[in-house]
């Protein structure tokens, strides 16, 4: 669930209301990505929403290498071949400046099939001690003028080198950057995101030899229409996944400094279940600090390591699907699915799926609670069609598996309109999720991804 007591940045996200303060982007750099990649632009639009990414060889050979270099094998990726120079970097967090040597790669122009009002990144990434990452977004509005470069986040897989953050103030009047969702001021005025483009900046200490390798990087723009309502789908599957039960409720109270545990932990404790359920697994050395009287420590690690220390919460998505990837053999994204048939069809290929939706008490049978933003696992549906979720606001590991009304679940998480508890307009978010999945899918399983518009 969102933060106790405070709005969630979806509802301002959706009000569109901000401070137009236009915020630094890191070192200064040569641009020289001009190309426009063409691999899948020029398909018809037959979704909402466009996502795109960059994984192979020859997608890392075709952006604006400067100082990096494409890595061939198993997982194509991106490194520090040699570094451009070094750079003061204040975490903003610590107050500690450090120097770090970088490089940068800016992908090609990626022309959205679905021009955007919102737009969400999402990478894969290895980063040893003394290295970290950071993602910026560049794109032309359908006006035909451009945006700012956006951070769309400062990212290392620990905490000891840098506090991974998300950054505020970022505005050019025209749009937005919400913690991790590039969002249009005022999409009654028409106005899109045409195209867009993603600048990496690889960082590592000076002198070493070190490198982050990145392994996956694109972005899921959409439009989705207003609407309180959606059509109610014809149920196609009975299924029911194994996947583990972790509640996020055992943990309230432990460990301030990642957000209290209890309802902050939602997504955390979301993508815990996943990543087990993919065979992902920490070793005691790696558990050792979590309190030995905790139980499920797994779940405290997962708080930490996807903690947000602006937006002082582990709700960030793309850092909860970067996390996920951290794991040998996964990969991880933010999408926007656009039916319940779309998480059939996941299921029905192993894929279980984290589901992001918020609703008042009366809206979801069963459920017991009312959220402005909530994070659940769905792991299959009955004959009747309706929805099974690991759902980690439940008292116990064991009740965390709930059976959901279709109808009802299906509208709470595709609106995007909705009133909240105060009897306020307020958002929805969708149709948000979190994929978790092999870095070496089967061909079932890519099938599957494929017909719900990830590759």
């Amino acid at each position: 669930m969102s933060r106790a007591e405070q709005p969630s940045r979806r509802t301002v996200l959706a009000a569109a209301v901000a401070a137009a303060v236009v915020a630094g982007t890191g070192p200064a750099v040569a641009d020289t990505a001009t190309a426009t990649d063409t691999a899948d632009s020029d398909r018809a639009p037959s979704r909402l929403v466009d996502n795109h990414a960059w994984t192979t060889y020859a997608d890392w050979r075709r952006g604006a290498a400067q100082g990096t270099r494409a890595v061939a094998g198993a997982r194509p990726g991106l490194e520090i071949g040699a570094a451009l120079g070094s750079v003061d970097y204040t975490d903003p967090h610590t107050q500690k400046t450090a120097a770090w040597e970088y490089a940068t790669w800016t992908s090609p122009v990626h022309k959205l099939s679905v021009p955007a009002t919102e737009t969400i990144a999402s990478w894969n990434a290895h980063t040893p001690a003394g290295t970290w990452i950071q993602i910026e977004l560049h794109g032309t509005y359908s006006d035909g003028t451009d945006t700012p470069w956006y951070v769309m986040g400062r990212w290392a897989a620990g905490d000891q080198d840098i506090k991974r953050t998300s950054v505020d103030d970022q505005t050019d009047g025209k749009s937005t950057i919400w913690t991790d969702t590039f969002a249009i001021d005022d999409a009654t005025t028409g106005l899109r995101l045409a195209s867009y483009r993603l600048r990496l900046t690889l960082y590592r200490k000076p002198g070493t030899k070190l490198t982050p390798t990145v392994w996956r990087l694109g972005a899921m723009g959409s439009d989705v229409p207003d609407r309180f309502t959606v059509p109610a789908s014809t149920p196609g599957l009975a299924q029911e996944l194994i996947v583990p039960r972790y509640s996020q409720e055992i943990h309230v109270g432990q460990y301030p400094e990642y957000d209290n545990g209890g309802e902050a932990w939602c997504s955390p404790t979301s993508s815990q279940m996943i990543i087990e359920y993919w065979g992902g697994r920490l070793t005691p050395e790696q558990l050792a600090w979590v309190d030995p009287a905790f139980a499920d420590p797994q779940v405290d690690n997962a708080a930490r390591f996807t903690y947000d220390y602006q937006y002082e919460g582990c709700g960030n998505w793309p850092f909860n699907a970067a996390y996920a990837a951290t794991y040998k053999g996964l990969q991880g994204v933010v999408t926007r699915l656009g039916s319940l048939g779309d998480l059939e069809t996941l299921i029905a290929a192993g894929i279980p799926a984290i589901t992001s939706q918020s609703f008042l008490s009366s809206e979801l049978t069963g459920a017991g609670y009312g959220t402005s933003g909530h994070l659940m696992t769905v792991i299959g549906f009955t004959a009747d069609g309706d929805v099974i979720a690991n759902d980690p606001n439940s008292p116990t590991d064991p009740a965390v598996r709930r059976v959901y009304n279709r109808r009802e679940w299906e509208n709470i998480w595709l609106r995007t309109k909705r009133y909240n508890a105060s009897g306020n307009l307020s958002s929805g978010t969708g149709g948000v999720c979190y994929l978790y999945f092999p870095a070496h899918p089967t061909a079932r399983q890519r099938k599957a991804l494929a017909a719900v518009g990830v590759r």
